[in-house]
Order: C-alpha cells, then sequence, then structure tokens
C-alpha cells in the first residue's frame, strides 16, 4: 500500500457480529510492518441484545491487539445505521461506555460518522462526543473537508472517508479516505 502512495491505514478490530476480526489486526500489523507510520485500528460495534456489553466489547478488542502484538495510533469507535436500536438515550449510553471502556484501557479514541447516521443513531443535538477527533464519512470523492456539514458539535473532522468499495493495490478493495 506504501509502494501506491497510501500513508496511513486504518483496520477493523471488532465486527458488528460481536466478535475480533483476527484478519482486520493481521492487516494492521502487516500495514506497520510494510513501514505505513499512521496506523489505526476501528471498532465495529455489536449493538442487539445478544451482543456482549459495550465494555466487554473494548476490553476483547483491546486484549485482541495486545496478544497479537498489535498497535494502533488510535481506535476509532464506528457509529453507522446498522442494526442499532432507536432509543437515542440508550445508544448514547451505549457509546459512552465504550468510550468510557476506552479511555480506562488507556487508548486515544476518536469517532467515524456522518450527519445522517449520527442524526438516526442519537440525533443532532447530542455533542457528548464532541471533545473527541471525528473520522467522517461522506462519499462525494472530493479530498476535503469543504462539503462538511456540522452535526453532533463537530465543526470540523480530522479524516474525510470520501469513496468506498476502491480496488486497492493488488485487487482488495479499499474505502479512500484523506487524512491533512
Amino acid at each position: 500500500m506504501k509502494s501506491h502512495g497510501h500513508s496511513f491505514f486504518i483496520g477493523r478490530v471488532f465486527r458488528s457480529s460481536g466478535t475480533v476480526d483476527s484478519q482486520g489486526i493481521q492487516n494492521i500489523k502487516n500495514a506497520k510492518a510494510a513501514g505505513i507510520a499512521h496506523v489505526d485500528g476501528y471498532i465495529f460495534p455489536c449493538t442487539t441484545s445478544s451482543c456482549p456489553s459495550p465494555a466487554t466489547q473494548i476490553s476483547e478488542a483491546s486484549k485482541a491487539l495486545k496478544s497479537a502484538g498489535a498497535s494502533v495510533g488510535m481506535l476509532w469507535l464506528d457509529i453507522e445505521r446498522y442494526q442499532w436500536p432507536s432509543d437515542h438515550t440508550k445508544n448514547r449510553q451505549f457509546i459512552e461506555a465504550m468510550g468510557k471502556e476506552l479511555t480506562s484501557l488507556g487508548y486515544k479514541w476518536g469517532v467515524y460518522s456522518n450527519y445522517n447516521n449520527w442524526e438516526s443513531i442519537v440525533g443532532l443535538d447530542w455533542t457528548g462526543m464532541s471533545s473527541k477527533q471525528l473520522w467522517w464519512a461522506t462519499y462525494n470523492g472530493q479530498a476535503n473537508f469543504n462539503n462538511f456539514k456540522a452535526f453532533g458539535g463537530w465543526s470540523k473532522p480530522s479524516i474525510h472517508q470520501y469513496n468506498g468499495d476502491v480496488t486497492g493495490p493488488c485487487s482488495f478493495s479499499i474505502d479512500t479516505n484523506w487524512y491533512p
């Protein structure tokens, strides 16, 4: 990836099915071994009633990273519409519980979301995560922040995911992001 102009990598650490993503963790290790300096991970929460608690999901992700010998600059909570309950208050509490566990384990962490997902999951008026960095997902094909519409207390994102499912090096699928 580095030889193809990619300067950072963010790999999945935990799946929305409630399980650790071992391949994603291996990809994190591979990115570091390839010389990519900026390597993060993301956690796609499991939000149904049969899922482990928010703290358990974070703990399992952390244990898997450590046991694999993988390290990340930061972990991102992937907050997008997929099996989230309709109760904004409970969803806010769920995200707060994940954040509390990440903080207690010593991780630097941020939020992956966009205007529509945030509105649907927690409501646009909730600013409880605005002190965290935002990885903004809007597939507009533009590697910039020009069309960012403020939400959740964020006035500017840190990263913009601007294309999804692009064929990357070695013919695997990647989402392209801009990190100024």
